[in-house]
């Protein structure tokens, strides 16, 4: 799911049957959910490597359940069940172990993961008994414990040696990946960043999805269009507006052919939106988030004649340097030629908002800098951002619009 850093929820809230059948929803505290699975699927009796493997496993799996949303996204109001046909053992009301209780309180907000992926390993297991699986054995971690295997070469064992152990995760209240407001055309920021990335992973499987290139944040006509798209293919009002039912969808589609509630999941990885903050860069750095940054950098150049033209090739060098410290002027930050998070942020702000406009009114777009486009209607004619209003439609004219007054193209309608 599109949910960039995992977290560990305070509370989850289990169905105490499968997901299709009628039957309660009980909502605990996460790490008594864990403790619970524990002293259900595995004894208190097995060496402490053994258990701490499992439980490894148990917390990573249901954390899979939390980042994918994979029951909210098909309309359920729970995050895992109790069905071992589905999910993992929770047993309302039983008796926790001890050991395995202190064990739990000590690793509840750690978890493992693939090297390179973001979400929490879909970490599936079986007893290895009477049930065997592609993933851990429970028996077999015992075995394996009893020679002398500690936790993580257990789970390497049965999950890979591409696994990693995430520590001390973020702890939060469960929140909602769907940013609460519908997305449509002119929006712009993260959240339509993640839309475009989902439609384009989407559209490898139903090509009918046309892509949208690039993926800057801007819900322009592209973005509209492969939207309706969407819609019109699973039988959703084809509007082009992102509500609550086309994100949960695209949630749902996105986890689906990526498989990321799956243990051999095809991975979100860390560079899917490429447009965030990746860290600072300065003189010396090079790769694709240097080359991000000189392709935000070109577009304001062009038209912003107090801004040095680059080109990009992922090196950032003296002409980068330059072309930062120039911007940096411009925008009024402090002018060190680094790009720190102040400075990445308002030339991604500027950059999202000039090539918005610019596929929207390409014959009108402004040419210089004497007619820079606003950043946002926060921002015309503040000092320093060096970008001025422009006469073209759509922007704000500097004055509130009331019912029923027109500028001789359209009416105010509110």
């Amino acid at each position: 799911m599109p949910a960039i850093l995992p977290y560990v929820p305070r509370t989850i809230t289990v169905h105490m049957g499968a997901p299709d059948q009628w039957a309660e929803n009980v909502t605990v505290n996460f790490p008594d959910y864990v403790k619970n699975v524990a002293s259900s699927e595995i004894y208190p009796t097995w060496e402490p490597a053994a258990i701490r493997a499992n439980v490894l496993a148990i917390i990573s799996f249901a954390l899979n359940r939390v980042y994918t949303e994979f029951y909210p996204s098909r309309g359920y109001d729970f995050q895992i069940t109790a069905s071992t046909a589905y999910d993992q053992k929770f047993i309302r009301g039983r008796n926790i172990f001890e050991n395995i209780s202190q064990i739990v309180d000590e690793i509840f907000n750690d978890y493992i993961r693939r090297q390179g992926f973001v979400e929490p390993l879909s970490a599936k297991f079986c007893n290895g008994t009477t049930t065997t699986c592609d993933g851990l054995s429970q028996w077999g971690s015992q075995s394996l414990a009893q020679e002398g295997y500690d936790d993580m070469e257990i789970l390497r064992y049965y999950y890979g040696d591409n696994i990693e152990l995430v520590v001390e995760a973020p702890i939060q209240d469960i929140q909602s990946s769907y940013p609460g407001t519908p997305l449509r055309l002119g929006s712009v920021g993260q959240e339509v960043v993640i839309v475009q990335t989902m439609l384009n992973r989407i559209s490898q499987n139903y090509p009918a999805i046309p892509k949208i290139r690039p993926v800057i944040g801007a819900f322009d006509e592209n973005t509209e269009a492969a939207v309706k798209e969407f819609q019109r293919i699973f039988n959703l009002t084809p509007d082009g507006i992102v509500g609550k039912a086309t994100w949960y969808k695209m949630v749902y589609l996105y986890v689906g052919v990526t498989r990321l509630s799956e243990l051999v999941s095809q991975g979100q990885t860390f560079f899917a939106v490429q447009f965030q903050f990746p860290g600072i860069l300065r003189e010396g750095s090079s790769g694709t988030e240097v080359e991000v940054l000189q392709y935000m950098l070109a577009l304001l150049a062009e038209f912003d004649n107090s801004l040095s033209p680059l080109q990009m090739d992922g090196v950032f060098g003296p002409n980068t340097t330059r072309a930062v410290r120039s911007y940096q002027q411009m925008a009024g930050l402090a002018v060190d030629g680094v790009v720190g998070p102040a400075t990445w942020n308002s030339i991604y702000r500027h950059f999202i908002q000039a090539d918005l406009y610019l596929r929207r009114d390409m014959s009108q777009f402004p040419r210089n800098a004497t007619q820079a486009v606003p950043a946002s209607v926060s921002e015309v004619g503040s000092a320093g951002e060096g970008y001025e209003n422009t006469p073209r439609l759509g922007q704000y004219p500097g004055y509130e619009l009331k019912l029923g007054q027109t500028d001789g193209r359209e009416a105010v309608m509110v």
